[in-house]
């Protein structure tokens, strides 16, 4: 089935579609592949504003905007470099705790509910980055980035469950 009616999908019942996706067998290549469009995603999620803090919007008075080249780099170097590496150790730390109670999952299992999770969220925090970049930090953007962490959390529970059945 198509990463995107899986997407859809998820938001209705995470774990059938990680119960899918770990049938599949052991593919650490689609694992990846998750993880690096989850991470161009939000590295593209977050123009609008670095844009707007490139134009000098919400910055502290006396503080001279940086160039839209040079926030742009960093937040690729991160999203691409950092970011990967960080959440490969959040699934390695998950899948022990997973472990410790009772867990029958893998290393692997752990990383696939990570990453599909936060593929699958990944609209959300699209609609965030539009929100924060042309509203800016306002309480309807601190909400759309609310529900995130929430949406995220419940569907990452969902499928770790499944992935550590």
């Amino acid at each position: 089935m198509a990463v995107t009616a899986d997407i859809v999908r998820t938001w209705r019942g995470p774990r059938a579609v990680m119960r899918d996706l770990l049938a599949q067998g052991k593919r650490e290549d689609r694992a990846l592949a998750y993880l690096i469009v989850f991470c161009l995603l939000v590295f593209v999620a977050q123009w609008p504003r670095l844009a707007r803090t490139a134009a000098g919007f919400d910055l502290a008075p006396g503080v001279e905007p940086r160039e839209i080249g040079q926030l742009m780099t960093y937040e690729l170097f991160a999203w691409l470099t950092i970011w990967p590496l960080a959440l490969y150790a959040l699934a390695a730390i998950s899948h022990l705790v997973a472990k410790a109670f009772r867990g029958q999952g893998t290393f692997y299992s752990a990383r696939l509910a990570l990453f599909w999770s936060l593929l699958a969220s990944v609209p959300v925090l699209l609609l965030y980055g539009l929100m924060a970049g042309f509203l800016g930090q306002v309480a309807g953007t601190h909400l759309v980035g609310a529900f995130w962490i929430v949406a995220f959390a419940v569907i990452w529970l969902q499928s770790l469950r499944e992935a550590e059945a």
